[in-house]
């Protein structure tokens, strides 16, 4: 399972890599680290076009091209209504569209739980991070309540480094903050005392303080909340 080190050394190698193929070996060792099936990265600009990258078979990945997926997939129409993470459980799989969607996916090596993490961009820009796994509910809720804020924060260092290989899609100012302002913030954001912040990134709260300060002037902010709403606004952490 996850420990801090390894996850701290993928994204270090994720940080450094230049081309895709570093993203796709990022989801296979996350998904390694994490002991799930699959790591997905999926990317749906506002023209409707796809791109990513994850652990997914391919014949899935056509499959879902092929049948126009996207447009019933519950976990994408789902997501698109919110900006918190979602349990896929949480999601409508009511419909007669939806239960023949998850039965193919189920068949393709898709698992029965999933945990995805809305990402928004200007423009109608549209992400999605996944982790996806078989196993029973109370396993899953175990998992989550574990895991969500590594994997909230992983989603958007993702985020960040795979719009660097897109760059007609790049969030205005989306490299204007640096990786540890971006965790300061998000967590911030999430609710986190300065103390708690401090305590999860393993810094001083003094250090904290010049993270967001930093942050605070790079946004243009008047102060912590103003620079929060700025950079969600414009993409820059999620919450």
């Amino acid at each position: 399972m996850a420990n801090k080190a390894r996850l701290d050394r993928i994204l270090e190698e994720m940080e450094a890599t230049e081309a895709l193929e570093g993203l796709q070996a990022a989801t296979e060792k996350l998904r390694d680290a994490f002991g799930v099936d699959h790591i997905v990265y999926h990317w749906v600009d506002s023209a409707g076009d796809q791109y990513g990258c994850g652990t997914y078979q391919p014949d899935w990945v056509q499959r879902y091209l092929d049948q126009s997926y996207l447009r019933i997939d519950p976990v994408i129409t789902g997501c698109f209504q919110r900006f918190h993470p979602v349990d896929w459980k949480r999601l409508d799989w009511s419909t007669k569209h939806a239960r023949v969607f998850l039965a193919d996916a189920l068949k393709h090596g898709v698992g029965n739980q999933g945990y995805s993490i809305p990402i928004r961009g200007p423009n109608g820009q549209f992400a999605l991070f996944t982790a996806n796994h078989t196993c029973d509910d109370d396993a899953w809720a175990k998992f989550i309540e574990k895991f969500s804020r590594d994997l909230i924060l992983i989603a958007h260092y993702f985020n960040r480094k795979a719009l660097e290989f897109e760059p007609n899609r790049q969030p205005e100012q989306s490299r204007a903050l640096s990786p540890r302002e971006v965790d300061a913030m998000t967590l911030l954001a999430m609710g986190y005392s300065r103390a708690q912040v401090a305590n999860t990134l393993a810094i001083s709260e003094h250090t904290l303080r010049v993270y967001i300060e930093s942050a605070r002037f790079k946004l243009g902010a008047m102060n912590t909340t103003h620079a929060i709403a700025r950079a969600m606004s414009r993409g820059l952490i999620v919450v």
